[in-house]
């Protein structure tokens, strides 16, 4: 059974998808200083994923530069929307791998990175991005809103089909 952090994580995702649903390439590239780029928040937020769920829980590189182009501290970049939903999918796709086979007891414990214990444990990182990706659906809500797009979703989405417990 899918842990019911798991499902936050996949509903966060689900949101985040619905909050961008009909933007067009070219407004995923407008950046409104202080803000980020839509598109860099797609590829932000599967840059954490892949770090995360699939860097250090799998060993594997699935976006290879993806840290240079939209991490944290580094440098504003507009990269292609297309291009970051392509990664996006591929990240969480792989990510899924691990998280399903999440168990309650795991959630205690900690990856390792650099052969050191993280600081926080699976269970609290797997908040954290919960936590990540509402912050950047705020985030792009806001950026839609000031280029003038309208019928935005206006409250979180229907929960009455996800079992969350």
């Amino acid at each position: 059974m899918t842990h019911p952090l798991v499902t936050q994580l996949r509903f966060s995702r689900s949101e985040f998808e619905r909050c961008l649903d009909g933007i067009s390439a070219q407004d995923a590239v407008q950046r409104i200083k202080p803000m980020n780029c839509i598109s860099w928040m797609v590829g932000h937020l599967a840059g954490q994923e892949q770090f995360l769920w699939v860097e250090i829980a799998q060993g594997k590189i699935v976006a290879p530069g993806i840290n240079d182009l939209v991490g944290f501290g580094k440098p504003a970049s507009t990269p292609p929307m297309d291009e970051m939903w392509g990664i996006w999918l591929e990240v969480t796709t792989t990510a899924d791998q691990y998280l399903n086979t999440l168990t309650p007891e795991e959630l205690g414990t900690h990856l390792q990175w650099n052969r050191k214990p993280r600081r926080e444990d699976i269970g609290t990182t797997l908040l954290r991005n919960i936590f990540h990706y509402w912050f950047h659906t705020g985030e792009a809500h806001a950026v839609r809103q000031m280029l003038g797009h309208t019928d935005l979703p206006q409250f979180v989405g229907n929960m009455s089909s996800v079992r969350f417990l």
